[in-house]
């Protein structure tokens, strides 16, 4: 996906349905359902590598195999809106039946099977993992898990998405990156919002939640460090690194990829552009300019000057990007 790219396809039959979903989504295999000649439309916005896609179809089949999944480079959550048509998810052993209004999590990083037996009208957003503060042990957790409309979060949250589904195709830069980030942010309170149901009886996911929203709120802090967390925590050093290695992650690398997380963010950000970026990255807690570049370069690809003028093109404020 390229960002700020847009792209409407209407009343396409299934081969280039196959390939149009394989290149604006993740390869996917699709087939025809109930006998039903497949026709589809598809609306594509990408902003900030946050794709929105609002599609209308016949019903249809759509699987990501193993064989799929090893071609990809990139994995991504999807998070999908019904309007219209209900439709069956199913993925690690889970199976979710989705209605109207209903809202779901799946994975592109594992196998799952989506089957539409109705017309169906859905919005889908597609974010990629490092995009969320949330592991994939616990991401797994989430998939096939439906989120209804009618609770209390439901009736919000699942509003919100229904609305940007409906606005996003015709914003653009800032209002456009902004609206996505609030709903990034909404997606991982919807997430973790469902977590929090299933760890009453597991104390140890309690903790490392904890640990990890103590981080976020501080990643500001430069004196944030493995003594003040287990301090706040009330728990050793040598505990808490052993909380995070059975999570996959060092401690050091979860809090350096926040940060750097946060700061690409105020770098794409339209509204931040005449901010220096020595200031951006002081205000996610890193205060040595050279480690800073570095790092950013090591996990980006490119310098932090490069990938803001890359991202904006010729507005960003060259005075600016020159204190850095």
């Amino acid at each position: 996906m390229s960002d700020g790219r847009r792209e409407q396809h209407r009343d396409i039959g299934l081969t280039e349905w196959r390939t149009l979903v394989s290149r604006s989504f993740v390869p996917l295999d699709v087939q025809e359902n109930g006998g039903v000649e497949f026709r589809g439309s598809l609306t594509v916005t990408v902003l900030d590598e946050i794709c929105v896609n609002e599609i209308v179809a016949t019903p249809h089949i759509v699987r990501r195999t193993p064989e799929l999944i090893a071609g990809s480079d990139v994995a991504y959550v999807k998070l999908s809106l019904s309007l219209e048509g209900s439709c069956t998810l199913e993925q690690d052993g889970r199976t979710a039946a989705i209605g109207p209004g209903d809202l779901a999590i799946y994975d592109t990083s594992r196998p799952y099977r989506l089957e539409f037996d109705t017309d169906n009208h859905a919005i889908v957003i597609m974010v990629p993992h490092r995009l969320i503060d949330l592991p994939p042990s616990e991401l797994a957790r989430l998939t096939a898990v439906v989120f209804p409309r009618d609770t209390a979060l439901g009736r919000v949250v699942n509003s919100f998405f229904l609305d940007l589904g409906a606005a996003i195709h015709g914003l653009r830069e800032p209002a456009g990156i902004r609206l996505l980030h609030t709903a990034l942010d909404l997606l991982v309170t919807l997430l973790s919002s469902e977590l929090v149901k299933g760890e009453a009886l597991d104390p140890q996911r309690s903790l490392v939640r904890s640990i990890r929203e103590y981080i976020e709120a501080r990643l500001g802090d430069p004196e944030l460090s493995p003594t003040s967390i287990a301090k706040a925590h009330f728990i050793s050093t040598r505990h808490l690194h052993a909380i995070f290695s059975t999570e996959g992650v060092t401690l050091a690398s979860w809090i350096r990829e926040r940060r750097l997380e946060h700061v690409r963010r105020d770098l794409v950000d339209p509204l931040l552009t005449a901010l220096p970026i020595n200031r951006v990255a002081a205000q996610w807690g890193f205060l040595d300019a050279a480690h800073f570049s570095k790092a950013f370069k090591q996990r980006f690809g490119a310098s932090p000057r490069s990938y803001r003028q890359t991202a904006h093109g010729a507005s960003v404020d060259n005075e600016a990007a020159q204190k850095h």
